[in-house]
């Protein structure tokens, strides 16, 4: 059509929308559409706003390599990924669920270790910790045979390939459930950390005088065929960042309970005071098995 106003913008992009073949992309290319108009209306975008936009995405674009991804980075301090995440699980976002964010740091290949084992492979000072984990499905049976792919930040805040110290796959494994659906392991207590402020992400923190870091978590990656991937965090609640969380994925449904304990290991001499222990329940949702791609190489 031929556009005669600004209203006519909005019916005529409409229009094309909707003849998108596809259902579930006319559905969203659609209210997509309708949404990013009345934003645009609802704040009265200028010109030189519009512009500084689009510089804005091309600069994510080109921010992204090998070891970071801002588009990720944003879209977790912008509250998106963990809205995504929570209605898409738990019952579409009717009860409390173990799903939470993937994070940029995730990696393939993580070296598999038997259950007992230390995933502590180069000189990583700091307090023990042990982690007793139970991978159970909605009506609180076991779910034996599964995968277990855990990783996590240093005692530093560094998750390995930040850090040119740790060995290559250190605080990385790879488990499997026994037929109690547990696994166990042995690693270092981890601390938070701030995400990377060197780009957009941090020009907006900045803005809206943002802290940018993120209470200390173990990740863990559960996989079964049957089963929904299940992608957790499990938060320490004693980290002084628990309650603003730059990247908003904290829920009660994630506090673990990292237990201090000031006497000696009772059975292991070489662990000694303080150390920690970690027990969780993940909670596997029944649905199809589909991977992730690394966020980053």
């Amino acid at each position: 059509m031929i556009i005669k106003n600004e209203a006519d913008v909005t019916i005529d992009a409409l229009a094309v929308m909707a003849r998108t073949e596809n259902p579930r992309h006319r559905q969203i290319m659609v209210s997509l559409v309708k949404h990013l108009h009345a934003f645009i209306r609802d704040v009265q975008l200028t010109e030189v706003e519009f512009r500084e936009a689009t510089a804005l995405v091309n600069e994510m674009g080109m921010l992204a390599s090998d070891t970071h991804n801002e588009a990720v980075l944003m879209a977790g301090s912008l509250g998106v990924s963990s809205l995504v995440c929570l209605l898409n699980n738990g019952d579409n976002g009717n009860t409390e669920t173990s799903q939470s964010l993937l994070g940029p740091f995730w990696r393939l290949n993580s070296p598999r270790v038997e259950n007992g084992g230390t995933i502590v492979r180069s000189d990583t000072p700091g307090d023990t910790l042990l982690v007793a984990a139970r991978v159970i499905d909605r009506a609180g049976q076991p779910v034996s045979g599964a995968e277990i792919d855990i990783w996590h930040a240093s005692p530093v805040g560094l998750y390995e390939q930040q850090d040119t110290e740790q060995a290559d796959m250190n605080l990385r494994g790879k488990f499997t459930t026994d037929a109690e659906g547990r696994c166990w392991f042995r690693t270092v207590k981890m601390i938070g950390y701030p995400i990377p402020t060197d780009g957009i992400v941090g020009r907006l923190l900045a803005a809206q005088h943002r802290h940018p870091y993120r209470p200390a978590h173990l990740h863990a990656l559960i996989a079964k065929q049957g089963y929904k991937v299940l992608i957790s965090q499990v938060y320490d609640p004693n980290d002084p960042h628990i309650d603003t969380d730059v990247q908003f994925g904290v829920t009660k449904a994630l506090l673990g309970d990292f237990v201090r304990h000031d006497e000696p290991h009772p059975t292991d001499a070489a662990i000694t005071a303080p150390w920690y222990s970690l027990d969780y329940t993940y909670v596997m949702e029944a649905g199809p098995t589909i991977m992730p791609k690394p966020p980053i190489k």
